[in-house]
């Protein structure tokens, strides 16, 4: 068990969280979510060790070991992929290599041989005979292939790294386990096997994701960083976002009966509760929502952008795009060849790959950006497009405008500050922000802005490569939201599972061979046994 006991952090002036009084206990995973710098990522330092807090304290149940999620990616570079791994069991690594450097010396005493025996019971009673198999083990289950365990880390490429020292902190079951962005860089079939591996974890979990999916699949409670307070609330992500939401709308409704918002949130609570018998965590989540009382559920601070496409400029047509025989070459590699589609009005295609490279360069060609390939496509006549690239680094590098004249360059009809100034307003820049210069915001500041860019155009059809990067978990789910209730056609790549299966009705993926085009959601596409083996024909391996 972890205790957190009046527990503050400042800096300077500036208030993080204060007096905070918690407790996890075994079996539960919590996920920490909060508002961009409101201490997610602190926290977690403070509660590794890592970080001291202004005051207050946490303890822990003697006997408990922790691991946490390594963010040095440069950290073991000299060492093995399978020895690092292990060395996430502290203790144990400790052992063998003490042990390793008793049986290697020359002048070999009675001493030494005593203390081999006793370092061989602990061993044993580690199951370290074990230990190489299980952290190989964990290795494959994470997309590593057997070939690369003995090679050192940094012959391994980035998203490879990332995977190693995530097996790092999973080995040995530790009775802690503190993840940060855990499913950054993994693949849809290695976040799969993460989500049921926490699924079924039995000890501590602390895990800070952006990822809606990961977030509901695995955890039974939320901790909320809001109004430096932090909450546990029973549930999952989807609950804690459903409740609150639902208690800011009754908080605004002056005029409905107590007893009418107490029913009200009995029937959601009700309603969550069923749903939570067919996830992975039926039993203890159930359990937890059924005892939550009604009182414990609060609107939060959090603010979340308008991100809406209902403005198109005109309906689109039936004709919306022919992709004939395309194929793109990128340094000798190539991305993809001779492919074909047609797209339709009505289409929200997940476009995916299992080479980013390969959908990032299609959305290039697609955009205009590129027109280096070979064989063509064409848009209907009545298709008025804006896209999204994944790297939008020349729309602000060497600008010194400040946003509103930064958005006016885009806005051909309407140079109003005014009018400009409404659509800062939607992506949540209000008074002197608006005058920021384009070229020191954040990396999430950026892509709202882009929405702007978007929204002012008017589109009938948005092409998207990875639009979740940089943004929070607020505004993750707006920009999920306008994507769903867009009434033109979207093709889009995402990482982001949530937004993917409740965006796209047909899937087009992107391989060596060809593409597989199916009329169908994401989360039909990605358990057919069916389309597995189409895929790994495709590929040429096993996906």
């Amino acid at each position: 068990m972890i205790t957190v006991s009046n527990l503050s952090l400042r800096f300077g002036k500036r208030t993080l969280f204060e007096d905070v009084n918690l407790k996890f206990t075994q079996g539960n995973c919590y996920g920490v979510i909060g508002a961009n710098g409101a201490g997610k990522s602190t926290f977690m330092k403070i509660l590794a060790g890592e970080m001291d807090p202004t005051g207050g304290n946490v303890s822990f149940t003697p006997g408990e070991r922790m691991a946490v999620l390594n963010q040095n990616h440069y950290a073991f570079d000299d060492n093995t992929v399978l020895e690092t791994v292990m060395m996430g069991w502290k203790e144990l690594y400790s052992i063998m290599k003490e042990k390793d450097a008793i049986y290697m010396k020359e002048d070999f005493s009675e001493a030494d041989g005593i203390r081999a025996g006793e370092l061989e019971n602990i061993f044993a009673e580690m199951d370290g005979w074990n230990a190489e198999n299980d952290a190989a083990t964990l290795l494959s289950n994470l997309g590593i292939s057997e070939d690369k365990h003995y090679k050192l880390i940094k012959e391994l490429d980035g998203n490879e790294k990332v995977r190693a020292l995530l097996a790092q902190a999973l080995f040995g079951n530790p009775d802690i386990l503190i993840l940060d962005e855990p499913t950054n860089d993994l693949d849809i079939e290695t976040i799969g096997w993460l989500e049921n591996f926490l699924a079924d974890y039995q000890n501590i979990v602390l895990v800070v994701s952006h990822d809606r999916h990961f977030l509901d699949t695995v955890c039974t409670h939320i901790v909320d960083i809001d109004f430096s307070k932090m909450n546990i609330y029973s549930g999952n992500y989807s609950f804690w976002y459903e409740s609150s939401q639902l208690a800011l709308r009754q908080r605004s409704d002056q005029n409905k009966k107590a007893e009418d918002k107490i029913k009200e949130l009995q029937e959601f609570i009700r309603r969550f509760s069923a749903n939570a018998s067919k996830s992975k965590q039926a039993t203890s989540r159930k359990k937890a929502l059924d005892k939550i009382n009604v009182d414990e559920i609060k609107a939060s601070s959090r603010k979340y952008p308008a991100i809406m496409f209902n403005q198109m400029s005109r309906d689109i047509g039936d004709q919306v795009l022919q992709v004939e025989n395309l194929t793109k070459v990128s340094n000798g590699e190539t991305l993809f060849k001779n492919i074909s589609f047609t797209i339709a009005k009505g289409d929200k295609v997940a476009l995916m790959s299992q080479n980013s490279l390969a959908t990032s360069a299609l959305h290039d060609i697609l955009a205009g950006r590129d027109i280096d390939y070979k064989g063509e496509f064409k848009w209907g006549v009545t298709v008025v497009p804006a896209s999204l690239p994944i790297d939008n680094h020349d729309y602000f590098e060497g600008k010194d405008d400040n946003l509103v004249d930064w958005l006016r360059e885009y806005s051909v009809a309407e140079k109003d500050e005014t009018f400009i100034r409404s659509f800062l307003g939607r992506m949540l820049f209000s008074g002197e922000e608006v005058f920021k210069k384009s070229s020191v915001l954040s990396g999430g500041e950026k892509m709202r802005c882009m929405f702007s860019k978007m929204m002012l155009e008017a589109p009938n059809l948005l092409l998207f490569d990875e639009p979740t990067n940089h943004l929070d978990l607020e505004s993750i789910t707006a920009l999920n939201n306008g994507m769903k209730d867009f009434k033109g056609v979207i093709l889009f790549t995402s990482r982001d599972h949530e937004l993917t299966e409740t965006v796209a009705n047909r899937v087009i993926e992107i391989t060596p061979k060809g593409v597989l085009d199916k009329l169908m959601d994401y989360d039909e596409y990605i358990s057919s046994e069916t389309i597995k083996q189409q895929r790994a024909e495709l590929y040429g391996e096993l996906v």
